[in-house]
């Protein structure tokens, strides 16, 4: 049983940054596909940014394109979700996941990864 836990949790203001890690208990080769997603309160789970870790290739949800940055270091086992330029709406409790699947299209779908962390609280105040 893989368990991953995030950690970074923290308070900016509008403008600064923040590194989330999340670490897995066990790695293996057959998980290659990372995702980050954020719950806020009264809003359903979106996608935030996901990565195929054998091929490289990310997606970014819109909102957070060019602000996030997804990337995993393999000695460290962690992947990592870097953001800048936070916005009070990016205010949110943000889960990793993971899959070695990843589901059957290339989109940012929960239902798609079937290992998840237990979330990290990210606060952003104008």
């Amino acid at each position: 049983q893989v368990h991953l836990a995030e950690s970074g949790a923290g308070s900016v203001q509008a403008g600064g940054s923040l590194r989330l890690s999340c670490l897995a208990s066990d790695y293996t080769d057959e998980l290659d596909h990372w995702g980050w997603f954020r719950q806020a309160p009264g809003k359903e789970r979106e996608g935030v940014a996901r990565l195929n870790t054998r091929s490289g290739t990310t997606l970014y949800a819109g909102s957070v394109k060019g602000r996030f940055t997804i990337y995993r270091d393999n000695v460290e086992n962690t992947v990592y979700l870097l953001m800048a330029n936070l916005q009070p709406e990016d205010t949110a409790i943000y889960y990793c996941a993971a899959d070695s699947r990843g589901g059957s299209t290339w989109q940012l779908r929960p239902e798609y990864f079937t290992y998840w962390g237990q979330g990290t609280q990210v606060t952003v105040s104008s």
